[in-house]
């Protein structure tokens, strides 16, 4: 007789949800394909029907964080306009995309380079921290910005305050643009210039 037991039909981005979930419950290097096997609900044959093994999970995990925020700095308010006003927006988009894509951005947060996937995103990572630190120079430049601050610096300490999100933020009445508001008005009222 045929089991006709109703099963979740998994897709790439199903199981990359799952899967993501058991990377920041245990790390990537704590996680074992048995693992994401058992927390699907599927056969690990059925994750390699999808995915070549954990790392390619990986790389798609990341890979959609960080397609995320470079595309922040593709939108026409990070290109166009005064340098201070690009930044500022990348800085609340930043804010807003961790908020949206947090289980993703997590894990990115997370990674130390002990894979090639691992040292691909932390470089991507510091391709994007220079983008921004090329903004805040500009903008220090034209004179929106204060010139005694260290635009590398100040792009680790923006960075940082946004990036400290992943580790205390639960969903609450503020919302996504409330935390970007406040990270915003915290950072600029300090950096604006005169």
């Amino acid at each position: 007789m045929a089991d006709n037991t109703a099963r979740t039909a998994y897709t790439v981005d199903s199981l990359l949800a799952v899967t993501v979930q058991v990377f920041n419950e245990r790390g990537y290097d704590g996680t074992s394909m048995e693992d994401l096997s058992r927390a699907a609900g599927i056969s690990k044959s059925s994750i390699y029907h999808h995915v070549r093994g954990k790392e390619e999970l990986l790389r798609l995990a990341v890979g959609r964080a960080l397609d995320a925020l470079f595309a922040i700095l593709d939108e026409p308010a990070a290109v166009t306009g005064r340098p201070v006003d690009r930044l500022e927006h990348v800085v609340r988009r930043t804010a807003v995309t961790l908020l949206g894509e947090l289980p993703y951005v997590t894990l990115l947060l997370r990674v130390r380079g002990n894979t090639a996937t691992e040292l691909w995103a932390l470089e991507r990572r510091r391709e994007f921290d220079h983008r921004v630190a090329e903004l805040l120079r500009a903008a220090v430049a034209e004179g929106e910005l204060r010139a005694d601050v260290d635009p590398r610096l100040a792009t680790r300490l923006l960075f940082g305050m946004i990036n400290s999100i992943v580790e205390w933020y639960r969903p609450d009445s503020r919302g996504a643009d409330g935390v970007a508001e406040a990270i915003a008005h915290i950072a600029f009222d300090g950096l604006r210039a005169g």
